[in-house]
């Protein structure tokens, strides 16, 4: 089970952070890094038998009817990813415990990023591509956390927005993708669609399935013209954008072109998308860069230039530019995020990010200048550091393609004018921050940065300086390893070496750099045509897409949702009877072959009591107490039906729902009036009639050819199975807590947020307070009279006995926690009614949202423990016991399930009941502890 502890370590992780608040600074950022460093541990445990040429499986079942599994692999490339993705990771941890203010959550910003650590683990690891997407998805929630950390700030809350959009909208085209691909192969497996190249590029649906998981990648990975999120993202704090731009978030597009090279690479298709994507990004980013005075800005294109070009390389046809793909990968994720650091040391220590008032740093932060101009030059490919190793592989492999056909020359050349604005923005970064005179009206006196927040970027830099002399000594394992899991096993021979003698890829280097420093002397001619140019962004074009989607969609709203709850009415059944009444008209006969079953004299009453008590509640509508009464004859009849029809059950929760729900009117028609006003003309009633009355046409009609034919449904499966496979004789109750308790599950979930969102809505709501009835006769002074006060403690341990018992027999005999819940409900709603809430808050102290919360706990708690016993999620076990007087029994563990949704309905029910009666107190005093 390592493969699986390694994300779920993480997961842990972000739980601890965000319950750190109370401790020191020290302790959160010890007890956040504890988590990483053992995933770490078993990472590296495991990575001798991947350095073998073994790939690492472990699977758990997650839904076997579907053949789902929870399925983990470890290959090379994963591997890889791994080590950047907790290194940097902890890293990035350490560096923020000093970057944060004393007035910044540590404990929150920590959660948020070890909950991103978990996802972007999820992805690397993940060998089925639903589970792929699902953390695909998550990465997309949790860098929206991140990036809106400070969420006071307005651009805070637009770039997270708008990664979220674009890359959300990627992640819809990934799924849709995905899905394709199972589909063509017969499998979610990532082994079996890696094994699938063949079959997969012959299918008639390649292309579109490559271009839409394509858009996954380049949408994540900020590829052109998909770019402009990546930049507005900077409002995040520092340590974010060092952690999500260099070894995680973006390259998660990166790994998705990687991991499915494989299956989808080796078409012409492939290569023009990818190839041409990657080119245009590489270009046009290294050109915006050089014109951003944001040290941050300027980071974010150099990052979206370097996704290109490693883009590019996978969309190269040869197997060497895969490898040096791989390779920058690692040599982007050690400079850029040791880059981002000392920008934010900078910013830090000085106030600012502006590069035309940083000037002369060197005098005030000499240390800090020393790292981040290494990492600069690497960044801008200078010899002796890593960058100009994948730098010169990648000029190698640019002689080496036919991308363009006959005009695949332009390739190299204009990868060499790429480098040359590489270098552009490098100088410019290393000469405007730290030389070129004296700072300008910085906020406040820039120094170095405490010790300990430069240890991150010295070991960066460090590994800038060493990668780059000692290559194959240092990665040359890692990045064959890697580079096999992507090629499938065909790793051409390759040697990384400082010195390949003089050749054109050395010279395309040297042209370059000389080329970067020409830019950067005459900048300031690119800067007057930069200016001259119409200031259209990617930003700009989103803001006024979404403008222009915001005002279509409110005009269409505006067109359809008029404030009338009938006209909303009419248009759901003009549409059910356009559905469901056309197929009518195409049934040779409505009548099939089954007899009907004869109606006796009591289901005639019952069924007339039911229409007239139905029609009653029309005609009297506009008098709001008799319509509600005469409803409740109506929900009283289908109980009644129900215990006619064999579904006792089902007549128990009618009938305890029907009491609640009327308590529930009652409570809100106190607060409106007693008698409505006539809202419809003759027309819109006659309008109104001729619907319903067609609406139950069409629904008798369906009824009845329902009825009078055969039909096979799942219920002989549940008949069949409910003793043998759940324990018990009461089927209905072993399909909710057992068969079907993940929906059950879900449904308490849903009845829970439900009632706190009732509570928070009620909380201080004021309200008109009636004082007296409809012909102004005033309520009676006894508000709590005597005899209702009697009976109804006499009633309250009777109610509970009877609540007990159906509690107890709901597995094997109607009942069950839910009807249970519903009479300790109606028993303690009878005491607020009898005594008031302060009578009842004198003698019983009672937090719903607790007994909410414990409900739901226990129920999840017995789903995870059926895993304990190599169950599936919450699948009931049950055996037989001989207790002493009792005799034989049978114990089964859906009785703890069935006591958490017992727990649930009584705290959600009681909360949504007391929440709302307390309104009706005149006393403003009158409160009920929820």
């Amino acid at each position: 089970m390592t493969l699986l502890w390694i994300p779920l370590l993480s997961f842990f992780g972000s739980i601890i952070s965000s319950l750190t608040g109370k401790l020191t600074r020290n302790q959160t950022t010890a007890l956040t890094l504890v988590m990483p460093a053992i995933a770490l541990i078993l990472v590296i445990n495991s990575a001798a038998d991947v350095f073998a040429g073994e790939v690492l499986r472990e699977s758990i079942n997650w839904v076997p009817a579907l053949g789902l599994e929870l399925s983990f692999r470890l290959d090379g490339l994963s591997l890889l990813f791994i080590f950047m993705i907790l290194g940097i990771g902890m890293l990035v941890i350490f560096y923020a415990r000093y970057y944060l203010s004393e007035k910044d959550s540590m404990p929150k910003l920590f959660a948020y990023l070890m909950l991103f650590m978990t996802a972007m683990l999820g992805i690397v690891t993940a060998n089925n591509v639903l589970q792929l997407w699902l953390f695909w998805e998550l990465t997309s929630i949790s860098s929206f956390l991140l990036i809106s950390y400070w969420w006071d700030k307005s651009e805070a809350r637009k770039g997270a927005r708008m990664a979220l959009t674009i890359t959300g909208g990627g992640g819809l085209a990934l799924l849709a993708g995905l899905l394709m691909l199972g589909h063509i192969v017969g499998s979610y497996d990532i082994d079996v669609i890696l094994a699938s190249r063949e079959l997969i590029q012959a299918h008639d649906l390649y292309e579109l399935t490559l271009v839409l998981v394509l858009l996954g990648a380049f949408t994540k990975s900020a590829q052109f013209p998909f770019h402009f999120w990546l930049p507005h993202a900077m409002a995040a704090p520092t340590p974010v954008s060092a952690y999500l731009h260099s070894a995680t978030m973006v390259k998660a597009g990166i790994f998705l072109l990687a991991r499915f090279y494989p299956a989808l690479a080796g078409t012409e298709l492939w290569f023009i998308l990818v190839g041409l994507t990657g080119l245009a990004t590489l270009l046009f980013a290294a050109y915006v860069a050089l014109f951003k005075h944001d040290l941050k800005g300027l980071l974010a294109y150099s990052t979206i230039s370097h996704l290109g070009l490693i883009t590019l390389l996978f969309g190269l046809d040869t197997e060497l530019a895969t490898v040096a793909a791989i390779f920058h990968i690692i040599n982007h994720a050690t400079f850029k995020a040791s880059l981002f650091m000392a920008a934010g040391i900078i910013d830090h220590e000085s106030g600012t990010r502006d590069m035309r008032k940083l000037n002369g740093m060197w005098r005030f932060m000499p240390y800090t200048a020393t790292l981040a101009m290494v990492a600069a030059a690497s960044m801008a490919g200078v010899p002796l550091l890593n960058g100009f190793l994948s730098k010169e592989m990648f000029f190698a492999e640019t002689l080496h393609q036919q991308l363009l056909g006959s005009m695949s020359w332009l390739v190299p050349v204009l990868a060499t004018i790429a480098a040359a604005f590489s270098v552009a923005y490098s100088a410019r970064f290393i000469h405007d921050v730290f030389f070129n005179g004296d700072p300008v009206d910085l906020p406040k006196e820039p120094h170095e940065a405490p010790r300990y927040m430069r240890i991150p970027i010295e070991i960066l830099v460090a590994l800038c300086l060493i990668v780059g002399m000692f290559p194959n000594f240092v990665v040359h394992d890692i990045i064959y390893t890697a580079a096999d899991a992507v090629l499938a096993g065909q790793v051409p021979e390759y040697k990384i070496s400082l010195w390949h003698g003089f050749n054109l890829p050395l010279l395309m280097s040297a042209l370059a750099v000389a080329g970067g420093i020409l830019i950067y002397t005459q900048r300031k001619y690119l800067f007057q045509f930069q200016a001259s140019l119409p200031p259209m962004t990617g930003k700009k074009m989103f803001d006024g897409s979404v403008s222009k989607l915001v005002k279509w969609s409110q005009n269409k709203i505006a067109a359809v949702e008029n404030g009338s709850l009938q006209r909303y009415l009419m248009l759901m059944f003009v549409i059910v009877l356009l559905a469901s009444g056309w197929p009518l008209f195409e049934m040779a006969q409505l009548a099939g072959d089954n007899p009907l079953t004869p109606v006796d004299v009591h289901n005639g009453i019952g069924a007339g009591l039911l229409m007239i008590a139905a029609i009653a509640t029309v005609i009297w509508h506009r008098q709001r107490m008799i319509s509600l009464l005469m409803l409740s004859v109506v929900g009283l009849m289908v109980s009644i039906a129900f215990t006619r029809f064999s579904a006792p059950d089902l007549a128990l929760t009618q009938l305890t729902v029907e009491v609640v729900t009327i308590i529930l009117l009652m409570l809100a028609l106190f607060f409106l009036p007693q008698k409505s006003p006539k809202a419809s003309s003759s027309v819109r009633v006659l309008r109104d009639l001729g619907i319903a009355s067609t609406i139950g046409i069409v629904v008798g009609s369906i009824c009845y050819a329902l009825i009078t034919r055969p039909l096979t449904s799942i219920s002989d499966f549940f008949l069949a199975n409910a003793k043998t496979g759940g324990g018990g004789t009461n089927v209905v109750n072993v399909i909710l807590v057992d068969f079907r308790g993940f929906d059950t599950l879900g449904e308490i979930c849903v009845l829970g947020i439900a009632a706190l969102g009732i509570y928070k809505l009620l909380v201080n709501l004021p309200l008109f307070m009636p004082g007296s009835d409809s012909e102004g006769r005033p309520w009676a002074k006894e508000r709590y009279p005597l005899l209702l006060a009697s009976i109804s403690q006499s009633l309250l341990p009777l109610a509970l006995l009877v609540s007990f018992y159906i509690f107890l027999r709901g597995h094997n005999l109607p009942g069950g926690g839910f009807i249970a819940g519903l009479i300790t409900a109606i028993a303690f709603i009878l005491q607020y009614i009898a005594h008031g809430s302060n009578w009842i808050a004198e003698r019983l102290t009672i937090n719903y949202r607790k007994i909410i919360a414990s409900g739901i706990a226990i129920a999840l708690a017995t789903g995870v423990g059926s895993w304990l016993f190599g169950r599936p999620f919450l699948k009931t076990w049950f055996d037989y016991f001989d207790l002493p007087v009792i005799g034989q029994i049978e114990l089964a563990s859906a009785l703890i399930f069935d006591l958490g949704v017992y727990i649930t309905v009584v705290g959600a029910t009681l909360m949504i009941l007391a929440s709302l009666g307390k309104l009706t107190a005149n006393a403003p005093k009158e409160e009920v502890n929820i």
